[in-house]
């Protein structure tokens, strides 16, 4: 193929992939200003003020506790040296393989009245239900927890690896100057990792307005739950649209705002000569705080949710190798390969394009893609279905004018604007993992190639691929597992008795059939781990 073709072949795809990625933002927008307005003004009226205070409260605590935890626990297995320090630097990833809703339907069986807790209370003391005090787990302060147990591995891996790259220059000239060691990580290390902090934050954050499951489950009124009431419960898609517009607005201006003080900001730590010192904890009470500070976030937010979880999935009298869960897990299974091998090729074209091509139309389409990241599934969901149903309504309008008969709804509620919504969503994620191995190809490579007759195709085939194949791996498993464990856009979009195993759990859940909830969560959980454990194999590495 000539190269001119070639390139432009690239380009068309490239655009072509930009635009799906624009398409559920615009379409939301549109949406939210041309539809009708009773909805939302009764809205106003009543809840949305409640869903704004309430998302932004829980933002907050998320972030304040992701910040506190990731930092605290990276700090100690960098700069401390304790019991079992080797073995916390791996445990404390294991979270990431925990979906929120997830952990919330295990401690809600836990910690709620009839929970096993209350109840072994109640049984040893003697007292009724209203002779003692105990947490409400269904509550804002609930939801906070489990999102900030499931996702301070953002923060602590991000500042783990600042910190491990940082010089000991700008820590030992505060100790010179009299700082303790705590004083000295506190005032001088931490703010050199700053950077590393926000970005971790940030992505806690956009966790947090997107969560769907956890404050569904425990009824906390957010805007994500507000957008799904708004389109099931109400029938009101303007209204989902200008909640959906809402939400887009919170996501968008956190992005923004970190993006522009980082900008801002400037970190020089000198040119890296030796390693942060370590601080030997002598005295037994530092080298046990030290313990317990690693081990309680990887018990609450790893090992005792999963070992509820298996003794609810054995009493549940379910079991994964039932017809039912063969076809939950085959639903599954196909959406999240479908969807991954889908959003690494666009991911690959984008990448691929702005290496052999750098302009700043293809500096945009990398832009614009990054996007959905921020962007809730929720908010996809009434983005894309919006404009498909326009199209299908408007197709089977004209073909009953013009030949008689109905096409009926051809893409709305189909698979393939599902898979659609999942590119959406996680294409941020593989262009992240490719470019992470692109930037480890030598450019003279290309120009070789292209100096022994290789087209862009050829060198992208016979060059790139051999050596992205890594990669390429890691961007197909992050994006299969991410889709495992989506629910807001699968709850939205799925088509008619179409269901996955996160579909399966989180309408047991609500069912309250907690037990039954436990074997598809489970399910969802191990393959989860699979990313986590080759995450802990390049961290030993």
């Amino acid at each position: 193929m000539p190269p001119r073709r070639e390139m432009r072949l690239l380009w068309w795809a490239a655009l072509l992939i930009t635009a799906g990625c624009l398409l559920p933002m615009i379409a939301v927008l549109i949406a939210a200003f041309s539809g009708g307005t009773s909805t939302i003004t009764m809205l106003w009226d009543t809840v949305l003020f409640g869903y704004s205070w309430t998302t932004l409260k829980l933002v907050a605590l998320v972030a304040l506790g992701t910040l506190f935890v990731g930092t605290t626990t990276a700090g100690l297995v960098v700069l401390a040296d304790f019991p079992g320090r080797r073995l916390f630097e791996v445990l404390l990833v294991l979270p990431l393989a925990m979906p929120s809703y997830v952990l919330a339907y295990a401690y809600t069986h836990l910690l709620d009245h009839p929970g096993i807790v209350q109840t072994t209370l109640r049984d040893v003391t003697g007292w009724g239900a209203r002779d003692y005090w105990f947490p409400e787990v269904r509550s804002l302060g609930g939801a906070a927890l489990m999102l900030v147990l499931v996702l301070y591995p953002y923060v602590y891996l991000l500042t783990r690896a600042a910190l491990l790259s940082q010089s000991s220059a700008a820590y030992t000239a505060a100790r010179t100057l009299g700082c303790g060691p705590v004083m000295a990580y506190v005032r001088v290390v931490l703010p050199l990792c700053r950077p590393a902090v926000a970005a971790g934050v940030l992505l806690a954050i956009m966790e947090t307005i997107a969560d769907f499951g956890t404050v569904s489950y425990f009824g906390v009124q957010t805007f994500a739950t507000g957008i799904y009431q708004a389109w099931f419960s109400l029938f009101d898609r303007a209204a989902a649209a200008q909640l959906s517009l809402g939400l887009l607005a919170f996501a968008l201006c956190f992005a923004l705002l970190e993006r522009f003080n980082r900008r801002r900001a400037r970190f020089h730590s000198g040119q890296r000569h030796e390693s942060l010192p370590r601080i030997q904890l002598t005295r037994q009470s530092s080298r046990i705080l030290a313990w317990a500070v690693c081990a309680i976030p990887v018990g609450l937010g790893f090992f005792l949710p999963a070992t509820g979880l298996a003794i609810m999935a054995e009493n549940s009298q379910q079991s994964i190798f039932d017809p039912r869960y063969q076809q939950f897990l085959k639903n599954s299974v196909m959406l999240a390969s479908v969807a991954s091998v889908l959003t690494v090729a666009a991911a690959l074209t984008l990448g691929y394009l702005n290496r052999v091509r750098a302009t700043m139309g293809s500096t945009v389409f990398l832009s614009i893609a990054r996007l959905g990241y921020a962007v809730p599934g929720g908010v996809i969901a009434v983005g894309l279905l919006v404009p498909f149903a326009a199209f299908d309504n408007a197709v089977d309008a004209w073909m009953r004018t013009q030949f008689g008969f109905s096409t009926g709804l051809m893409l709305t509620g189909s698979i393939w604007v599902l898979v659609m919504a999942y590119g959406v969503r996680f294409l941020a994620a593989a262009i992240g993992a490719h470019e992470g191995g692109q930037s480890a190809i030598n450019p003279n490579l290309d120009m070789a190639s292209r100096v022994l007759g290789r087209s862009a195709y050829g060198t992208l085939r016979r060059i790139h691929l051999p050596l992205l194949r890594p990669s390429l791996l890691t961007a197909l498993l992050i994006v299969f597992v991410d889709v495992m464990k989506e629910l807001p856009a699968t709850l939205i979009m799925r088509p008619f008795n179409f269901d996955t195993l996160a579909v399966q759990a989180h309408r047991l859940a609500a069912d309250e059939r907690l037990e039954g909830a436990a074997v598809p969560s489970l399910f969802i959980a191990a393959v989860g781990l699979i990313p986590v454990i080759l995450l802990v194999r390049r961290m030993r590495a």
